[in-house]
Formats: structure tokens, sequence, C-alpha cells
């Protein structure tokens, strides 16, 4: 074994970085073993440098993050600090100063991933993010690596634990939204500010890096369509249990039927209770992936908190050091395959809507008219009258598979009927 010490910096020091500095301490001996060399916390920038953190000698402590990157000793960059800037910068002048990088930052990655692996590539450094998607799981190197010699297909999946613990709780317990939402928050699962996790944000982010690994293609955030879950109700999980379902906020990156072009998308939907998503309870995670050769595989987990999201960083630190020990670098970005992103429009699958009607003859032949004239064949149609005398019903329409786009000109007409007061709840039908 190699006696000099690899150095690696440390950017950011929060819940993740302190569990990160932890675990680099306390099992020193066991990664020492691992990499054939020992690593060393040669540095570690903070916003506060007043704050205790235990186990981090005050020496090692900064805030000066630019002159521990452009210190030239160090090996590894680990960046936890999250956000565009100045992680970005940060992470470029690591790479030009000499160091390889390990993030955890999943908006970044799907913002300016290109551009980033650009860097690593021109100064022959490593750029590791396995912590960036689903915490813990192990999903970006099976992707990159163990299914390089398959075709994957589709990656159907559940990446943010905060929704699916608020969607369960609104499953299991018959609770209302802001109610489920309020117990999240108050168990630490939600922050403050929801929003980057119930509007689809963060699920957005991650969708984008999955889909450009696995379809060897640049995806970008902006080529995610998103939709957040804020608008589900307790009437959409009593429909969805009459369907056999239940109702998950969901990334899903998905090849074309020719091949030629791929979507990514993250929206609420009903999948069958039967479906191994249905079953992931919590604030776990969980990512279906569809391929050729190998079938259909699931990775389950916890995908977030200081421990999971650390151990993944600290899986990739051990593969960056052993690199730097052989000077070779692992798998960089593939985007050899340069498919089409595809707009949601061309998305192909099967809806559930809620409509709320006129109580009246008639009403029913006029609304099949108006999913007729779209293309859109109906499967099945519920209706059902309300005890409160207001003289309106409620009409549950699911429909075969359908392109997005025809079915949002669907709604659009349904919406322009007199007999249709409102449209109550349009949620797709996913994983069938």
């Amino acid at each position: 074994m190699r006696t000099r010490p690899l150095k690696v910096a440390l950017l950011g020091c929060g819940v993740v970085g302190s569990e990160v500095a932890r675990i680099m301490t306390t099992h020193a001996d066991d990664l020492a073993a691992r990499i054939g060399a020992p690593i060393e916390l040669a540095g570690v920038a903070v916003r506060r440098p007043s704050k205790v953190r235990e186990g981090i000698p005050a020496e090692l402590i900064t805030t000066d993050a630019t002159a521990l990157v452009k210190r030239g000793d160090i090996d590894v960059v680990v960046e936890v600090i999250g956000g565009i800037e100045p992680a970005r910068t940060l992470i470029t002048t690591a790479f030009e100063h000499g160091a390889s990088v390990v993030s955890a930052n999943k908006a970044l990655l799907a913002q300016d991933g290109a551009a980033l692996h650009a860097a690593a590539d021109e100064n022959d450094k490593d750029l590791y993010y396995e912590a960036a998607v689903a915490g813990a799981i192990p999903l970006i190197r099976p992707l990159r690596e163990s299914l390089a010699g398959d075709k994957v297909n589709r990656v159907l999946g559940i990446v943010n634990g905060t929704t699916n613990f608020i969607l369960d709780k609104m499953d299991s317990t018959g609770a209302g939204y802001q109610e489920a939402l309020d117990e999240a928050t108050a168990l630490g699962y939600a922050e403050a500010d929801p929003t980057a996790d119930v509007e689809g944000f963060d699920a957005a982010a991650k969708a984008a890096i999955l889909a450009g690994i696995a379809f060897h293609t640049r995806v970008r955030l902006d080529d995610v369509h998103r939709e957040g879950m804020t608008e589900v109700t307790a009437a959409d999980f009593a429909s969805a249990k009459e369907m056999g379902c239940t109702i998950k906020l969901l990334a899903i990156c998905e090849r074309s039927a020719d091949g030629a072009s791929v979507t990514a998308r993250v929206h609420p939907a009903m999948i069958p209770l039967s479906h191994p998503l249905a079953s992931v309870r919590g604030a776990y995670n969980a990512v279906f992936v569809e391929s050729d050769a190998a079938g259909q595989l699931m990775f389950y987990g916890p995908g977030a908190g200081g421990a999971p999201t650390a151990s993944a960083v600290l899986g990739d630190l051990v593969a960056v050091c052993r690199n730097r020990l052989n000077g070779a670098t692992g798998p960089g970005e593939s985007a050899y395959a340069a498919l089409t992103v595809s707009p949601m429009g061309d998305v192909v699958t099967r809806y559930h809507i809620s409509l709320d009607v006129a109580d009246k003859p008639g009403v029913l032949a006029q609304v099949a008219t108006v999913f007729a004239e779209h293309g859109v064949s109906i499967d099945t149609v519920r209706q059902q009258g309300r005890q409160d005398g207001d003289g309106e019903a409620s009409l549950v329409v699911v429909t075969h598979r359908a392109s997005d786009a025809s079915l949002s000109g669907t709604v659009e007409a349904l919406r322009k009927l007199d007999t249709v007061r409102g449209v109550a709840s349009i949620m797709r039908v996913e994983g069938e």
C-alpha cells in the first residue's frame, strides 16, 4: 500500500458533508485498504466557520473555497454545497488545478452536465455523481457501467422521498394534501419551503440525469416536462382505488417505439397495485429499469438523508481514488446517440379524467363525441349523481392509450361544452 495519503477537499459540511467527514474518519483504515492508499481530509470549506463541527479539526475549516480547490495538492474535491453557483465555478476550477470531483449536485448536473464533463475530459480528470440521484441507491453506476452493453428502453421511478411520503400518507389514511404535508414537515421529511419537492423540480433534475445516461443522449432540465402533485386530492385516491391503483409522483424516461427519440417527464400518475413501485412506502425511493437483454430491474432504498447520501459519495470517492492511483479515469459522458428529445405532446399513455357535468340526459353522448372527434378512444365511463341535489353529476372517463397532444385537445374542447361545469382532475395511468 502506498503510504502517501490522497488528499480530499470537502466543499460543504451540512447534513451530508458532516457525514462524509465522519465516515472518512471512523472508517479510515477500511477505506485505505479498499483504495490502496490512505485518504486525508485536507480542508473543509464552509459558510459559517464559528459553528462547532464535531470530529473536524478547526485548522481544516475555511471560508475560502476557491483557495482550497486551487491548492494544487488536492487529489479529489467532494462538492456537497448544492446550487448552481459557486458550485459550478469551484468544480471547473478544481479540474483546472489537478483534482477530480465527486458531486451530489443534481441541479447543476441537470443544467450543465455536458459542460462539466467537457471540463473533466479536457483536464483528464474524473467527475462522479452517484449521490445526485436517489441517495444511497446504486443507480447511476449500474446504468453507466453494468448496463453499458445493453439497450435501456425505459426508466420509471420514485426519486423524491418527500413526495412519496405525502402521497403514501394520503393513500393509507385518507388525509388531504395539506395535512399530509404538515406531517412530513413535522417529521423532517419536508423542508420549510417544500416547493422544489412538491412541484417536481427535484425529480425533474434527476430525470434529466437518468435519461442522459440511460439513452446516451444529452438531456437538460429544460427538456423535462414537469408537473407537481399539490392538486392531488382524496377524491383522486378514491378513484385510483376503484381502478386497483394508487398514485405516485413518477419520473419517466423512455425511448420511442422507433428508437429515434426520447422523452423525460415528471408528474403524478396512477399505477396498478400489482406494479412493484406501488408498494414503495414512506420516504423511500425506487427506480424500475427496462432493457432489451436484462429485462426488468428494480433498485430500491433510502433516497435521501445524511448517512445514505454520504454512502453514495464515499462509494464514488473510493472509485475516483483508485483511478487516481492507477493513473486512469473512469467513464465520462456518453452522448454518442444524440437522440431527439421529443415534447410532451408526443407521449402516449392512458388517462383518467374526472368531470363535473350537468345531471341530465344526453351529457354522456356529448362527452363521448368530443373524445371521438379528437381520436381518443374511451375504455370505461362511470357516472354518479350527487346527493346534494345541485343538478350536477361526476363523470369519470378512463381512456385507451392516446397522445398527450390529443388528450389536451380533448380537454380543451370539453371545457367549452355547456354541460361540462368543470374538469376536476386529469391523471395519467402508467405502469401497465
